[in-house]
């Protein structure tokens, strides 16, 4: 799997177009619109920018000079893998793998999903080829997580789950863990609750934002707090997950609090809005 398309190059499909890049794959990248384009350029720049400041990589140019962006998704017709990694919305998803199965022409070519919670059975029955559809979910960020779960429908292909595996592992460099076909995998299903715990604690005014975080940090060895961390994460996406599990689950654990539904209907997303639990420059 030499050549890889990503579409998306929001924070994770960037990520995931870097390290593609960063282990001397050609890449294309597909994004809707020229604003949306120089955003991800802009964000792939600065990434590798960093990597080569601290020594990672030798030249942020040549990793760059491998990654193509365009806003045909006709140019993923050549690739060996393709990695969604767009809005966490079921319909929209479904209706992209359904066009990335007439598009990409290699007859052995595994489109993957790299959502957080949408059932892998659903993107995969969208296309004619089931069998080579699954999820690889990465973590963000990208280039410094070491973590993929790799998630199979009931249709998906043993060998399919063996080539995602050596890609991730051989490949990439990655640790691959190996997940049902259920809303949240592995880590979400217990990152998800937990974080939603830390909201409901600050929502009832048993503790402060600070006092939640630290605890965490300096009581349980977090590298950071669960508010922080939804900051980083989205809370839009934390949202999403949380819903996408109560609706597949039922449990009252897994519902959104109110305190968040409303943090998103304000726009008040975390880090990529400027403002969550904290405010950022």
């Amino acid at each position: 799997m030499e050549r890889v398309g990503v579409v998306g190059c929001g924070q994770m499909g960037a990520g995931i177009a870097e390290v593609c890049a960063r282990a001397g794959l050609d890449v294309i990248v597909v994004e809707a619109g020229e604003a949306a384009l120089g955003a991800g350029r802009k964000r792939l720049e600065a990434s590798l920018a960093r990597a080569e400041k601290k020594g990672k990589i030798d030249s942020a140019a040549d990793v760059l000079a491998r990654i193509r962006l365009t806003e045909s998704l006709d140019e993923l017709a050549d690739r060996t893998l393709v990695v969604e990694a767009i809005v966490e919305n079921e319909q929209v998803k479904a209706e992209l793998f359904a066009q990335l199965d007439k598009i990409v022409t290699a007859p052995d070519a595994i489109l993957a999903s790299n959502t957080s919670s949408i059932p892998i059975m659903k993107l995969g029955t969208a296309t004619g080829r089931p069998a080579q559809v699954l999820g690889i979910h990465f973590f963000n960020p990208v280039p410094v997580l070491p973590l993929v779960e790799l998630v199979p429908s009931l249709l998906t292909a043993d060998a399919t789950v063996e080539r995602a595996r050596s890609f991730a592992q051989d490949v990439l460099g990655k640790h691959a863990i190996l997940c049902q076909d259920r809303a949240g995998f592995v880590v979400n299903a217990l990152l998800i609750p937990f974080i939603l715990a830390a909201v409901r604690m600050l929502e009832s005014g048993f503790a402060s934002r600070e006092d939640i975080d630290e605890g965490l940090v300096r009581g349980a060895a977090h590298p950071q707090g669960p508010l922080a961390l939804a900051d980083l994460i989205g809370l839009d996406t934390t949202k999403a997950v949380a819903e996408s599990l109560y609706e597949e689950f039922k449990e009252p654990l897994y519902a959104p609090p109110p305190l968040l539904a409303r943090m998103v209907d304000a726009g008040l997303l975390g880090r990529k809005s400027g403002r969550g639990f904290y405010t950022y420059s």
